[in-house]
């Protein structure tokens, strides 16, 4: 299945303000709810304790959940995840550091009971702090090197109006994980930044094509003259854009489908980060550009106009 568009005259420009207006009042709901709803934050980013359960036989949630409860009234996990091919595999996540006489009694039944002992980690609230930093850290790199990148091979406004796009998606999948209260672990890290890397890939295609353009132009003054380019440009590449995170999307649809529990988030934030990226690269990051080149002109205009003209010599 491909999309392909010929009709020229579809005005995204015309709606610019739409896009700007349901972009500014999602950010604005973002921190709203990041405010007061907050994060559903792992261990890995919080102090906590992971347990995993291996039995010869299938296991289930409940099951699990009631070997621990046999084991004393503190043990409650706050989340089991299941995995292998007959769920033979349980991870059980405790928020806060079990101690090691705990550590030891869960142990000894699991032994017991299952004939395998179980394995266990522990992130402490150091760690926590440090991975939530160097996740920090590694977004804010990536967008440096993109803006440094864009501005090279273009010019600072396409890099300035990339780099907005990015932030948008980011916050877009962090408002999504925030409202659903899904957990943020080291695989949304990862997802994030395969979004960013996404992103800027649809987004510099599509400036690119606008370069182009603007190139063919025989003239580029006004407003319009601009938004024509911007219409023609992002219709040139509206199918390729469709197409494109159509078949990334049926392959991170798949994979939260039938794969396992531990990348569920991973490729949900896929999809969300799939459909923003699209969203920002053809109706935000090209529109921001059209309005920042617009200004951009008209200062130029006005400085050619108003420097004095030089008195002819004699």
């Amino acid at each position: 299945m491909s999309f392909n568009f010929a009709n020229r005259d579809i005005d995204f420009v015309k709606h610019r303000k739409k896009y700007f207006i349901f972009s500014s009042a999602f950010a604005l709901l973002g921190v709203i709810l990041l405010l007061t709803l907050g994060l559903n934050l792992g261990i890995d980013f919080e102090s906590g304790s992971r347990i995993e359960v291996h039995s010869a036989e299938p296991l289930t949630e409940q099951q699990v959940r009631d070997d621990f409860a046999q084991i004393g009234e503190g043990f409650n996990p706050n989340d089991v995840t299941l995995a292998g091919d007959r769920n033979e595999y349980a991870t059980a996540r405790f928020v806060g550091v079990l101690k090691s006489d705990e550590i030891s009694q869960i142990q000894t039944f699991f032994s017991e009971k299952y004939g395998f002992e179980p394995s266990t980690s522990t992130v402490s609230p150091t760690v926590g702090k440090e991975l939530a930093r160097n996740a920090l850290i590694s977004v804010l790199i990536a967008s440096v090197g993109i803006i440094i990148y864009v501005t090279i091979r273009f010019e600072l406004l396409y890099g300035i109006a990339a780099i907005v796009a990015l932030l948008h998606d980011a916050f877009f999948i962090i408002t999504i994980f925030s409202v659903l209260q899904i957990e943020v672990n080291v695989p949304f890290i990862a997802a994030v930044l395969t979004i960013v890397g996404y992103s800027i890939n649809d987004t510099i295609v599509t400036f690119d094509r606008i370069r182009e353009n603007m190139k063919f132009a025989k003239k580029v003054k006004t407003f319009d003259d601009l938004a024509n380019i911007v219409n023609t440009s992002l219709v040139q590449t509206l199918a390729r854009s469709i197409n494109t995170v159509l078949t990334v999307i049926f392959a991170a649809a798949a994979i939260m489908v039938f794969g396992g529990e531990a990348i569920r988030s991973f490729a949900f934030a896929l999809l969300v980060g799939l459909v923003a990226g699209t969203y920002s690269s053809m109706f935000l990051a090209s529109q921001l550009w059209l309005i920042w080149k617009h200004k951009q002109l008209e200062k130029m205009s006005f400085k050619s106009q108003s420097q004095p003209e030089s008195e002819p010599t004699s």
